[in-house]
């Protein structure tokens, strides 16, 4: 008649998100971003290290799905501008690293995306709601950095 406690927890925590989501503002959305996909790349990381190649390849996948098709959809390069272009190869960089991650087992390259993010998310957190002109271009040196590579 009823579900086990795990499955209403889960359906709680679910509708915690989704309200989450939809009361969020467009940065508070990034955030969200890319919270999810260093949570992804952390459980990739845990289940590398145990051998769990399945899951392991089920967490890449999921934080590459993010990356591209959240933080990078996202970006607006009319208005952007070179940050935006500069951002939109910072994620194909990393996207890609995500790939060869996966397909040579290298926890190391995790390691390294799973770095980038937080710097990422780190600038757009001091950013805040109401970015200013000289914070703004916070993110940019270490998009510009990697906008080559």
């Amino acid at each position: 008649m009823f579900g086990s406690r795990q499955t209403g927890v889960n359906a709680y925590a679910k509708v915690g998100m989704e309200t989450g989501v939809v009361a969020a503002s467009p940065h508070k959305l990034i955030v969200m971003l890319f919270d999810g996909a260093l949570v992804s790349i952390s459980n990739a990381l845990m289940n590398m290290r145990s051998g769990n190649i399945g899951e392991k390849g089920k967490a890449i996948s999921k934080a590459i799905m993010i990356i591209d098709s959240g933080l990078r959809a996202a970006l607006d390069k009319k208005v952007g501008g070179e940050i935006a272009e500069g951002l939109d190869a910072l994620y194909e960089y990393m996207s890609g690293r995500l790939l060869t991650a996966n397909l040579k087992n290298d926890p190391a390259i995790l390691e390294e995306v799973q770095r980038l993010l937080t710097e990422l998310r780190d600038a757009w957190n001091q950013i805040g709601d109401t970015p200013k002109a000289p914070q703004a271009a916070a993110p940019s040196s270490l998009a510009n950095k990697y906008a080559s590579a």
